[in-house]
């Protein structure tokens, strides 16, 4: 495992080829106006066949739609993209040492250019550096006599981290990189709520829907979403990848065959057009993975990655609602297409979306 001070070391080649090495993972850390942090070219070193096997061909935050709920003159047309509209790259800010990050964080500057193609410099716009105090793995063995065996690894992380501020809101991003071999993108929100203003003191003088909660006197915090929209070209063990999705269903005993009365097991799917990798998390449990199908585990299994969500959120708003007609890409938590070079955004314009 690395030591913060090997990390230190690493960091230098960082400000010179943009390529980090840690731990058993290689990537690159790129920059974009419109995406801000990109990391790309992420594999990580398999000890057993001595070599390094690709995960992550490239991924960055396409969009952040940002739909207000306030259906009034004064606020209904808010509806806000913050990668499309105003940048994430260019909304990006210097991170304060000690406080954005850790003491034994290493930091990277990043130019990006004003509307006259002038280079701008953004000292410490990203930080790389070592998070302890997590549990890798650990078993406590007590069912030997007069004996009890305890075994219990450390986790350390390598975190990525960036922060976006668009107007009155902070987007804390971060790319988490685990010895295990996982990598789990994370966003903290932080900032100033949106308020509007009312002729209203106290709680008990609400007559009709505000359309947000009065959080002090004469003010508003109007209600609204953020979907934060992830484009993620996994390349796992090789370019040659499939979706599956695996549902749990369950079986029932009806034949006598055993004492049970039912049970579940799974079923898997390959995705065999972009119709068949449109998913709502959240309505049925299962799993999703991409799988390198032409690479094998040691028992024959599909070398693969599982995409483990957070809790899933959905679009309130109906279908025709011009707020969700121009976000149409939340419709579906999960959309995976074949590799399209011009496919970057989930936004194309400010005035053009693709689902």
């Amino acid at each position: 495992m690395n030591s913060v001070k090997s990390c230190r070391i690493l960091t230098i080649i960082v400000d010179l080829i943009n390529l980090f090495s840690w731990a058993n993972w290689n990537f690159h850390i790129g920059f974009d106006p419109r995406a801000g942090l990109v990391i790309s070219l992420a594999s990580i070193y398999d000890l057993e066949k001595h070599k390094s096997r690709r995960v992550l061909y490239r991924g960055y935050i396409s969009e952040l739609f940002v739909p207000y709920q306030d259906p009034t003159d004064d606020f209904y047309y808010k509806t806000f993209f913050d990668a499309g509209e105003f940048g994430f790259g260019l909304s990006t800010v210097s991170l304060v040492p000690n406080r954005d990050c850790p003491s034994n964080a290493q930091f990277l500057d990043v130019y990006v250019h004003s509307a006259d193609g002038t280079p701008v410099l953004i000292s410490n716009a990203v930080c790389v550096f070592e998070k302890y105090g997590s549990i890798l793995w650990r078993h406590t063995e007590n069912g030997i006599p007069n004996e009890s065996l305890v075994e219990t690894r450390t986790e350390v992380d390598l975190v990525v981290r960036t922060i976006v501020t668009v107007a009155n809101y902070d987007s804390i991003i971060e790319w988490e990189f685990k010895t295990s071999g996982s990598i789990k993108p994370a966003i903290s929100l932080s900032g100033i709520l949106e308020i509007k203003g009312v002729d209203i003191k106290h709680k008990n003088e609400i007559k009709s829907d505000q359309h947000g909660t009065l959080v002090s006197e004469n003010s508003i915090g109007v209600y609204h979403d953020h979907f934060y929209i992830y484009h993620l070209d996994l390349d796992i063990d090789g370019v040659y990848n499939s979706f599956e999705k695996t549902s749990l269903k369950t079986v029932r005993v009806a034949d006598g065959s055993s004492k049970r009365k039912s049970y579940w097991t799974t079923e898997t799917e390959t995705a065999e057009s972009e119709n068949d990798a449109k998913i709502t998390i959240g309505s049925t449990p299962g799993e999703l993975s991409v799988v390198n199908p032409n690479k094998k585990t040691l028992v024959g299994n599909d070398v693969g990655y599982r995409l483990i969500p957070a809790i899933p959120a959905h679009p309130l708003q109906t279908d025709d609602d011009h707020t969700q007609i121009r976000g149409a890409f939340t419709n579906f938590n999960v959309w995976v297409t074949p590799y399209n070079r011009t496919e970057k955004w989930a936004l194309i314009t400010a005035m053009e979306m693709i689902p």
